[in-house]
């Protein structure tokens, strides 16, 4: 009798555990973990990714949560500071994790969104970097199975600068001046093969590490070099200083200037006499309203309404690679049925990786990498005299995009 009630207790107490387990795979709320750089060099751009972000989770929420098969789901943002260095974000990676988030996005600098990379290939999380990662974290081996980058690498941010630089506004000789890291060597890459591909001559190089504030020396080689275009990898506050220097020496009458990858945030921090007449590459820009493509220019405009609603401003680009990225971290759970990350990644990559973004059509290749109709815009800097209101920075004069701007699969191992 003992023995047949130890069974029964046994049996009993097993139940309750499935029960248990079964709910706890079946929750009625989750929490998404929002990493990024709040404070440090990095801030004012992560502000608005935290911005794009936390948009999506409403935006989900709104609809009454994730439609999962057991029910209703709600999403919590949970949002802390990684600081931009690899110990503190690898630290506050592991207790989001701890504290039980389902998917984690963030990261502003790329070596950490590396690392993290690298942790999420043996302890599976949906994990989606909304930075531009660099180029060698897409090679085969190394790109996590359950890592999605919404956006590209920097060799192809620079492969449309110098490509747009050379096709559409016809320059011929190029200085290029990189930053000293990975981030600044692959646009140089990227520039160096456009103008191979195109009929394009390197007259100059020179590069400098992050942070540097004083451009004078460099700039003073770029107008003995003579170039017809000076394109530079120069991001964030480092982008601000060298264009007010550039229009201070005057060089924007002697050639063109190229800023490989800009966003309003960096453009609202340059004078409006300094940003006139400035080529860039922009991700995204809120007023698409001239781009031939209707269709993107709605879902732009789209998104530009959702998020003034909630913020009083028009997106910028990161905040638009934020909201992309957990918009699809969500579409993923959804599409599994499950919460399970090797399922997500999965369902992300059915039916050839097809999405669509707030700028139109996309898809997710073979490196987890996300391959745009519209990459980039071709953007120009408008004078104060140009500006209808506060954010009227820049004016669309194209776009580039799809498998063309983009590495090869083979030159990533594939």
């Amino acid at each position: 009798m003992k023995k047949l009630c130890g069974i029964l207790a046994a049996s009993l107490l097993c139940s309750a555990l499935g029960i248990g387990a079964a709910q706890a795979d079946e929750p009625n709320k989750i929490k998404a973990g929002i990493l990024l750089p709040l404070t440090g060099t990095f801030a004012a751009v992560a502000e608005t990714q935290k911005q794009g972000a936390l948009l999506a989770v409403e935006v989900i929420n709104k609809k009454g949560g994730l439609n999962m098969p057991w029910g209703k789901v709600t999403v919590e943002g949970v949002v802390d500071d990684d600081e931009a260095k690899l110990d503190v974000g690898v630290r506050r990676y592991r207790y989001m994790v701890s504290d039980g988030v389902r998917g984690v996005g963030g990261q502003t600098w790329a070596p950490l969104a590396y690392a993290i990379n690298a942790i999420v290939s043996k302890e599976a999380m949906p994990y989606f970097p909304v930075c531009v990662m660099a180029k060698e974290g897409f090679q085969k081996g190394k790109i996590a199975d359950s890592t999605f980058a919404t956006a590209y690498s920097p060799w192809t941010v620079g492969y449309m600068a110098g490509t747009s630089a050379v096709k559409t506004l016809g320059k011929k000789r190029i200085f290029f001046l990189a930053r000293s890291d990975s981030f600044g060597w692959d646009i140089r890459d990227g520039v160096y093969a456009a103008a191979k591909e195109f009929g394009a001559e390197i007259v100059g190089y020179d590069e400098v590490s992050l942070g540097t504030s004083d451009f004078t020396t460099i700039l003073q080689k770029v107008r003995a070099a003579k170039p017809d275009a000076f394109i530079f990898a120069q991001f964030g506050g480092d982008a601000v200083a060298l264009l007010k220097q550039v229009h201070q020496m005057g060089l924007g009458k002697e050639m063109a200037i190229f800023n490989a990858f800009i966003t309003n945030v960096v453009a609202k921090g340059v004078p409006a006499e300094a940003l006139q007449g400035i080529y860039a590459m922009h991700y995204f820009y809120y007023d698409l309203s001239g781009l031939a493509d209707k269709e993107a220019a709605k879902s732009a405009q789209e998104f530009t309404e959702l998020f003034r609603a909630k913020y009083n401003t028009p997106p910028d680009a990161y905040a638009a690679i934020a909201y992309i990225a957990y918009m699809e971290m969500f579409r993923g759970f959804e599409a599994a049925k499950s919460l399970d990350p090797k399922k997500v990644s999965v369902a992300l990559m059915a039916n050839g990786g097809q999405f669509t973004s707030v700028k139109g059509p996309a898809n997710w290749r073979e490196d987890h990498s996300a391959v745009y109709k519209h990459a980039a815009f071709l953007v120009k800097g408008k004078g104060a005299d140009e500006r209808k209101q506060e954010w009227d920075l820049f004016s669309v004069m194209g776009s580039m995009g799809g498998e063309a701007v983009m590495p090869t699969l083979k030159s990533l191992g594939y």
